[in-house]
């Protein structure tokens, strides 16, 4: 997979222009770019959603220099779909269905919703937490999920799990809404991890906070995927073909 073949999204206002029903939305930074690079599977999960958002300042700037046609005008993130979507559904009313993360997360989610989002019903479910899941699971989730027939999902389980997860099994859900694959953005809504202050946002070194908060979590990221993802750019620029 190169950057040229990512079809994202070019701006937040395009968002507004999305089809009602059955739409999957995924998102794409430096750390999934390098990984899907190693796993065809996830790979072919980014490119095959009905929609990719452009998560993070550097896949922009990527874009930009090489020279992408439609390349993105922003950065859209996890949390900036997760709020569009939210406020969205807060106005029409109807379910949210939070799959994913642990049951002590997803409590604090339904606490924080109840204020936050007095007009959305929010439903959660907490999958096993394993590496690989059973075809029991997988059907449990399933289920869960079909049961709930929810106005917009979420799925939480971090990158590239829930990516290949739902590319794996949209056609078993029997849903006609939006989902997205946001799972940092779990922890972000139940306040159990801080997403960076406005300055570090407008500065485009979010990732230097979380670095900052969380180095055990990040450093790879930063630190592996970071350099990866700058090579491969460059062999791109340079590749005959680009």
């Amino acid at each position: 997979m190169k950057i040229k073949d990512l079809k994202l999204v070019r701006s937040q206002a395009e968002m507004r222009d999305w089809p009602e029903g059955k739409f999957l939305i995924d998102t794409v930074n430096t750390h999934s770019f390098v990984l899907a690079q190693q796993d065809e599977e996830f790979a072919r999960a980014l490119l095959e959603a009905d929609a990719l958002l452009p998560d993070g300042s550097y896949i922009v700037k990527a874009c930009r220099w090489l020279k992408m046609k439609n390349a993105p005008e922003q950065k859209i993130a996890g949390t900036d779909l997760f709020l569009y979507e939210m406020d969205r559904l807060e106005r029409r009313g109807g379910t949210c269905l939070f799959m994913g993360s642990s049951e002590a997360v997803l409590k604090r989610i339904r606490e924080k919703a109840t204020t936050k989002y007095p007009g959305i019903r929010v439903k959660t479910y907490s999958p096993p937490f394993k590496s690989v899941f059973s075809e029991e699971d997988n059907q449990a989730i399933i289920n869960a999920i079909n049961d709930a027939d929810p106005d917009l999902l979420w799925i939480g389980m971090t990158a590239p799990k829930q990516e290949k997860w739902l590319h794996d099994h949209w056609d078993a859900l029997r849903i006609h809404c939006h989902a997205g694959a946001i799972g940092a953005v779990f922890d972000f809504f139940a306040g159990t991890v801080n997403r960076a202050p406005e300055w570090w946002l407008r500065h485009n070194v979010e990732w230097l906070y979380r670095f900052i908060r969380e180095p055990r979590r990040m450093w790879r990221r930063i630190f592996v995927s970071g350099p990866a993802f700058l090579w491969a750019v460059l062999k791109e620029k340079l590749s005959p073909s680009a």
